[in-house]
C-alpha cells in the first residue's frame, strides 16, 4: 500500500524552495534509477548528478520553454541512453525517471520530469540533446531523454485520487 500511495502523491513540482535536496536522498534518488529494468538487462542508462547549482540552473537553457523550474531546482539528474548499446535506451531511460520519481517523492523530494528528446534549446538551431551535451561533455553516442529537476517545494498540490482515474481508458481483451 506505501508504493500506492507514494504514486498518488507524486505531483509534478515546479517551484522550489532555496533550499539544497540533502545528499543523502539525491544518492537514494540515483540508487532507484539503476534498479530500473532495461530491455535485454542490457543496461544503456547513464545518470549525470548535477550539483553545483549554477549548473542546474543553466540546465534551464535547454528548452525553448518548459524548463523554468532547473532555474530554482538545487539539483537535477539528466538521463541519457547509450544508442550503441541497446534500442530500447528510450524506453530504459523512461523507465529509470520514473523510478526515480516515485523514490524522490517517496522521500519529500519534489521533482519534474523535463523532456530533452526531440525538442529545441533557447539558443536558435541547437536541439535539447545538443545543449546538454555540449554543457556536461557527454559522449556523441548517447542521447539525452530528460531532466529530473529536483527541489524541496514551494508550492503543494493536492494528491491524485483514484475515484479520480479516468477508468473508460482500460480495455479488456481486445480495444
Amino acid at each position: 500500500m506505501e508504493l500506492l500511495e507514494t504514486m498518488l502523491r507524486r505531483r509534478s513540482i515546479r517551484t522550489y524552495r532555496e533550499e539544497d535536496v540533502p545528499g543523502e536522498a539525491l544518492d537514494q534518488i540515483l540508487e532507484a534509477g539503476l534498479l530500473s529494468p532495461s530491455g535485454h538487462d542490457l543496461r544503456p542508462v547513464v545518470l549525470i548528478a548535477v550539483e553545483d547549482p549554477a549548473v542546474v540552473h543553466r540546465l534551464a537553457e535547454a528548452r525553448a520553454s518548459g524548463a523554468g523550474m532547473l532555474e530554482q531546482a538545487s539539483r537535477a539528474v539528466v538521463v541519457a541512453g547509450d544508442r550503441e548499446k541497446s534500442d530500447t535506451w528510450v524506453e530504459d531511460c523512461s523507465l529509470s525517471m520514473a523510478y526515480m520519481q516515485l523514490r524522490a517523492a517517496d522521500l519529500g523530494v519534489a521533482n519534474c520530469w523535463v523532456q530533452c528528446r526531440n525538442r529545441t534549446a533557447r539558443a536558435e538551431g541547437v536541439t535539447s540533446d545538443e545543449f546538454v551535451k555540449s554543457l556536461l561533455g557527454i559522449p556523441e553516442r548517447y542521447s539525452v531523454l530528460a531532466i529530473l529537476s529536483l527541489g524541496l517545494a514551494g508550492q503543494e498540490k493536492a494528491p491524485h485520487r483514484l475515484e479520480e482515474l479516468d477508468v473508460q481508458r482500460i480495455h479488456r481483451g481486445r480495444f
